[in-house]
């Protein structure tokens, strides 16, 4: 029972110490917030689950595992540095005084800090990975998926397929994200836990078909606090170190987000209440143009050019702007030092809001 307890607790919006060091994000806790459009107008809300982006797409989507990680034409794979497209908002200033235009971009991902696993794992898994039951506290805001390990059909209880012995994020938000190979599903889970007597809990779950764009019903959570999915927006090892290039956006945290969200962020967690001077949940943001990246080692580069072609997502509460990666072994000392060094020498004012309006369905 203290245990349950701790992990509700978890869930309660607040911002520690710690992350000044680890960036650790808020998951999937708080109040929904309000939908908003980009440029911050209010927009209908829905409860649909599926949409598709009518801008033009990047090439290459990114893969793993032989999944195609979300199509094409899916918000985290576009392409936004065609500014006739996606001009800079008109509260770009005000949000970037409000982080703070000297404030450092950081690297929230690596092997460990002080004893403590930092980035976010995640396993691949096969398709006949036998599910599970989980018990969620916000059982109400996710996908329960299959009903066949639930035989009493208790609403709180999901059915995922956990391996025995999952990687599981170091900190308070404890995600385990799991790639299942041959479906193609993404589960994601929050502050996942499992008793003494094997039975697994979590704050939240969500369920991604990757050959779909999916968004989430309004106002739901998913294992993020802005209803979004995390894996797509991870720095992965492979990619910074591997050949070809970066072909999607970066997750980023704030430390302080106003209460509502831009498609297709569906959930915030309002801890800048209605203040108009912070972002909203969703927000995306590029760097500059212009800004001089010839002087960084190649793969600082090849990350800096990812951010002015498709940008960073304001997707959860946390140090601002960490860039949250993939808990990899391979982040050496000697990498991460490097990596560190040079991506705190870019600052928050090197950045810009984008309206993605045209992005947004509808449009």
């Amino acid at each position: 029972m203290l245990a349950r307890f701790a992990r509700v607790f978890r869930m309660i919006p607040f911002i520690a110490l710690a992350m000044l060091f680890i960036g650790c994000g808020s998951g999937g806790s708080g109040t929904s917030g309000t939908s908003q459009s980009s440029s911050g107008s209010t927009s209908s809300s829905g409860s649909s689950t599926s949409s598709s982006s009518s801008s033009s797409s990047g090439a290459n989507a990114p893969r793993i595992a032989d999944c195609q990680i979300f199509p094409d034409d899916n918000f985290w794979n576009t392409a936004i540095d065609d500014p006739a497209q996606y001009p800079v908002h008109p509260n770009s200033a005000a949000y970037i005084s409000s982080i703070g235009a000297g404030t450092r971009l950081h690297p929230d991902f690596g092997t460990e800090w002080e004893g403590s696993d930092i980035g976010i794992p995640f396993d691949v898994i096969p398709a006949n990975q036998p599910l599970v039951p989980i018990t969620f506290d916000y059982y109400d805001e996710c996908d329960m998926g299959s009903s066949s390990c639930n035989p009493g059909n208790d609403p709180t209880i999901g059915c995922y397929p956990i391996p025995a012995n999952p990687s599981i994020e170091g900190g308070s938000d404890q995600h385990i994200l799991l790639l299942q190979q041959g479906t193609c599903i993404l589960y994601e889970i929050f502050a996942a836990e499992k008793d003494s007597g094997g039975h697994w809990f979590g704050g939240s779950g969500a369920i991604w078909h990757l050959d779909q764009n999916e968004v989430r019903p309004d106002g739901w959570t998913s294992a993020d606090a802005s209803g979004l999915a995390i894996l797509p927006g991870l720095v992965r090892y492979d990619e910074v170190f591997g050949s070809g290039e970066i072909n999607h956006a970066f997750r980023i945290t704030l430390s302080t987000i106003r209460n509502g969200y831009v498609w297709p962020a569906t959930h915030s967690d309002g801890r800048g209440g209605d203040d108009a001077r912070y972002p909203l949940m969703g927000q995306r943001l590029r760097l500059k143009e212009g800004y001089e990246i010839s002087g960084f080692s190649a793969p600082t580069q090849k990350i800096l050019r990812a951010m002015k072609k498709y940008g960073v997502v304001v997707a959860d509460t946390g140090s601002d702007m960490f860039v949250t990666g993939q808990h990899h072994d391979g982040w050496t000392s000697e990498k991460l030092e490097v990596l560190i060094e040079e991506l705190n020498n870019v600052h928050a004012d090197a950045f810009e809001a984008i309206d993605i309006t045209k992005m947004i369905p509808s449009h």
